[in-house]
């Protein structure tokens, strides 16, 4: 608990400390008009409220991230909240934060433009592909799980209505890809974010009444707690994504930096909403380290489970009442369906910008918008007739996820390698270069890549990242000497 209270005192401290170092480094200017004024069309570019702006945001980069991803972080034991909070502060507001405000200057352009732009022509089309491979994998996953859900809920021994809510579910996800910003999303967002809230103040303030003991703290050791879930490095840092660093929302902030009303406002919405999302990743890593290591499982007659859904619908049920656990699950539900929604919103303007299609029309939108619906259709089916097809899509989505992190940190160290004085690009480029550590060392240890001994983990992870770091500095100077 200590070591909680700690976590989130220091996540608040990020925000007033570094975040407006990452102000300063950028530089808003309040003067400059914002794209929601100066490209208004009455569907994705429109001047919205900023408290609107800012749980828009937060409820689009949340996800189950910072829910199911803590749960599963918490397992390898303390080192789950030295990640959350150092790659929280250090990393994934950086890269919410800049990303935003590179989006803001550049007229509302999405990530693979900004990728172009600051990075390498080339590197748009890499982006493309991934963010597009990404954002399908989003889509397809957060129908399942909040179904899954709505499903423990509201089925009985005679009917299972997992597949109905599935169904009801990716109509939702159809209209609100299509209609514009300000009619479905605007209005519903608040609600689901209230809900969301709710559930971590709700979990906190039970964890503070409890005060459980045995709940293992930093002290304890940093040792791994769970050795068949991988080595920490790198799985916990793929695990942990939303509530850390997570390419996905370089997808995401787009989105908003085209409803800004002024650039002053981007430390707020865009490294605030990481921060937060922090706390919420703080909370369940706390509940979860209670649940498996400190006898919660026992105390709620939940012994055996593992899986992250049902570690929710446990804790919520046994601590917060019917009710609470009501808010609680609404929260949980809220959260992977506000970004999958987007998640699909975001793929389409992605390919629109690809192929230069005003998507002001309908007819434009259903031409861009249908090949992704069948796609997240198709994916969704393999999802639910394979019985390991979730944990196969959630282990790509989670490398391809940070993959787009590092590319995405990359721009960002390009950027301000470029644009800016002294050695500011470091705020991007020790980010980068260890997440560009992280997911090469994954993929060339783990099972679904090229599944190298696990002894070279550290060896792969040194080496990788001082050779990004060399190979950045040999490109700097030989730019400089043109």
């Amino acid at each position: 608990m200590i070591t909680l209270i700690i976590s989130i005192l220091a996540l608040v401290l990020g925000y007033m400390l570094y975040g407006r170092l990452a102000e300063k480094v950028f530089g808003p200017d309040k003067s400059r008009k914002t794209p929601a004024y100066s490209k208004t069309d009455g569907l994705d570019f429109i001047p919205l409220p900023s408290w609107k702006v800012f749980m828009i945001q937060f409820l689009n980069i949340a996800g189950t991230g910072p829910i199911f991803g803590a749960i599963m972080g918490a397992k390898f034991g303390p080192s789950c909240y030295l990640w959350i909070v150092l790659g929280c502060i250090f990393a994934g507001a950086v890269h919410d934060y800049m990303m935003g405000m590179l989006s803001v200057r550049s007229g509302g352009a999405g990530l693979p433009e900004l990728v172009g732009e600051h990075l390498h022509p080339k590197a748009k089309t890499v982006s493309i592909v991934f963010s597009g491979v990404m954002l399908l994998f989003v889509g397809a996953v957060f129908v399942y799980s909040p179904a899954l859900i709505l499903g423990s809920f509201t089925s009985t021994p005679a009917l299972d209505t997992t597949f109905i809510w599935v169904l009801i579910v990716l109509v939702y996800y159809v209209i609100a890809t299509l209609v514009p910003i300000d009619k479905i999303i605007a209005k519903l967002y608040p609600v689901f974010a209230i809900a969301l809230l709710f559930m971590a103040v709700a979990l906190l303030a039970c964890l503070f009444a409890k005060w459980p003991s045995g709940m293992p703290e930093l002290w304890s050791g940093l040792q791994n707690r769970a050795p068949s879930s991988g080595s920490i490095f790198p799985v916990l840092f793929i695990t942990i994504a939303c509530g850390a660093v997570s390419g996905f929302h370089s997808t995401q902030s787009p989105l908003m930096a085209r409803c800004m009303k002024n650039e002053s406002l981007g430390r707020p919405v865009f490294y605030g909403a990481m921060i937060t999302e922090g706390i919420v990743a703080l909370v369940w890593a706390a509940v979860s380290s209670y649940f498996f290591f400190a006898g919660g499982n026992a105390e709620m007659g939940a012994e055996g489970v593992s899986a992250a859904p049902q570690v929710v619908t446990t804790v919520s049920k046994y601590w917060l009442g019917p009710v609470g656990s009501i808010l609680a699950i609404l929260g949980v539900v809220a959260a992977p369906i506000t970004s999958g929604d987007t998640a699909l919103r975001s793929l389409r303007l992605i390919v629109a910008d690809a192929f230069k299609l005003d998507q002001k029309p309908m007819r434009n939108r259903l031409v861009v918008s249908i090949p992704i619906f069948i796609v997240t259709a198709a994916l969704l089916w393999f999802n639910i007739a394979n019985a390991e097809g979730f944990d196969i899509i959630w282990r790509y989505f989670g490398w391809a996820n940070q993959t787009l992190a590092a590319l995405a940190l990359w721009t960002v160290t390009a950027f301000l390698a470029k644009n800016r004085k002294g050695i500011s690009y470091m705020m991007g480029l020790i980010p980068a270069a260890f997440m560009t550590s992280v997911t090469l060392t994954f993929i060339l240890t783990a099972k679904i890549g090229f599944n190298l001994p696990a002894g070279s983990t550290p060896y792969l992870g040194v080496s990788l990242f001082c050779l990004s770091i060399a190979i950045f500095y040999m490109l700097k100077n030989r730019k400089a000497a043109i």
